[in-house]
């Protein structure tokens, strides 16, 4: 603040006023614009350093995955340790594949609201492999209930670009029929659930999802995702305390990205204890995790939802990763983050270290990945192409403004009827 109540901002201040209270703290990040990128403070321990446990273990032991970070692929892109064991080749091949469409999807949206065909968008930038690995890790019919950095759960599930691309531009063929933001998809038949702008909200519905999961005796498991910022809100600390309590199947994700819109991870905590030991707190296993090693998330992830599916409760999950571009496209980073932090986050990219992976191991050749990321390229440009036909609402060939009104109430509130009414919509 630049000033107190009744005071002009270029008055001087008075020694109480200067100084803060008796132990009163703000947050403050490693660095700032103008200083060099500070990661100093960050345990990243070794790749394959931990050992792998029993999906069916005690939690206890867990414990040593509170704090240490559960790392598979090292420098060189090699697999090291026996976590390396849950992920098959085929997998590294179908999440590598994924994951470049999601990069080649997010920079063609990020283009189009740089051209004014919609409002708003948020991209997943240096977060692929969390959403991918996740969604290779569980099956089709889990519920995920994402945050809006997942759509790698949709790529990885082969989603149709333009049905997504309808979403963001609310067009005539948006399934959503203009009802939500931008970003805000939902994909009942792929298991993701409706994204909520109101943040956390889906932490408690997912635990909820889950214990109606265990009490029907089917073998489905809730996925619940949370950036680390939302975790200050009430919604985490009750969802962990009923997914503990319940024992439901719920695998409960908090993406670490070091940063909430505009401040640093440290005024949800971060700084005082690892996401991963606080969700321990409630009495369930907890990991943390290289977000950016796409085979150490599947394996924590595979290895979870194995223990959530066998009745034996949730599991916690911290994935440490980096936010690599802004926060949306209404954000600018560089006035709050150090120059090219993103550049020198000591777990690199995580499609780079996949690439890495699968061609130092014979697995795939860079000729291969070429033509992947050249396919991917051509598939968003033709999507978008076609969802760009089927109209903007910026150019006033949206969805009916008519269905704002309908399908949200089983019987439409009278306000609703009056709104709709003065709005020139009679037959609603």
């Amino acid at each position: 603040m630049d000033g107190f109540a009744g005071s002009s901002p270029d008055a001087p201040r008075s020694q109480a006023q200067t100084e803060p209270k008796r132990g009163f703290r703000v947050p403050q990040p490693p660095a700032r614009p103008g200083e060099a990128p500070d990661f100093s403070t960050l345990n990243l321990g070794q790749p394959g350093a931990l050992p792998l446990v029993d999906a069916e273990a005690d939690v206890t032991a867990f414990e040593p995955f509170h704090h240490d970070l559960l790392r598979v692929l090292d420098d060189d892109g090699m697999a090291q340790g026996p976590w390396a064991s849950l992920v098959t080749p085929a997998d590294v091949q179908a999440a590598l594949k994924a994951m470049i469409r999601t990069r080649a999807f997010d920079a063609r949206m990020m283009r189009a609201q740089r051209q004014g065909k919609t409002s708003f968008y948020m991209q997943c930038l240096g977060e692929e492999a969390i959403a991918v690995g996740a969604a290779l890790a569980s099956n089709p019919e889990d519920m995920h209930f994402p945050t809006y950095r997942q759509q790698g759960l949709l790529f990885a599930r082969s989603i149709d670009p333009e049905t997504l691309m309808n979403q963001i531009y609310s067009n005539k063929e948006d399934p959503l029929e203009g009802r939500q933001l931008p970003v805000l998809y939902s994909f009942k038949e792929h298991g993701f659930f409706t994204l909520s702008g109101n943040l956390a909200t889906q932490w408690p519905q997912a635990v909820g999802w889950a214990m109606a999961s265990a009490m029907t005796q089917d073998d489905k498991v809730a996925v619940a995702w949370i950036g680390d910022g939302a975790t200050a809100e009430g919604d985490w600390h009750q969802g962990n305390l009923f997914a503990s309590v319940y024992r439901a199947p719920a695998i409960l994700c908090v993406v670490n990205n070091q940063w909430a819109i505009s401040t640093t991870n440290a005024f949800a905590g971060a700084d005082k204890n690892t996401f991963a030991a606080r969700m321990a707190s409630y009495g369930m296993p907890a990991l943390r995790v290289d977000g950016n090693d796409l085979l150490a998330v599947m394996a924590a992830m595979r290895l979870s939802v194995q223990r959530a599916r066998a009745g034996l409760g949730a599991v916690g999950i911290e994935f440490l990763t980096y936010r690599g571009g802004a926060h949306s496209t209404s954000d600018d980073p560089t006035k709050y983050r150090a120059r090219d932090e993103a550049g020198v986050w000591p777990l690199g990219d995580p499609i780079h270290r996949l690439k890495q992976h699968a061609m130092v191991t014979g697995l795939m050749t860079e000729d291969h990945i070429t033509d992947l990321e050249v396919a991917a390229e051509n598939e968003m440009r033709e999507a978008e192409a076609r969802a760009e036909a089927n109209g903007l609402v910026h150019g006033g060939e949206g969805a009916d403004g008519a269905k704002m009104f309908s399908q949200v109430y089983a019987e439409m509130p009278g306000r609703l009827v009056e709104q709709s009414q003065e709005a020139g919509f009679d037959d609603v």
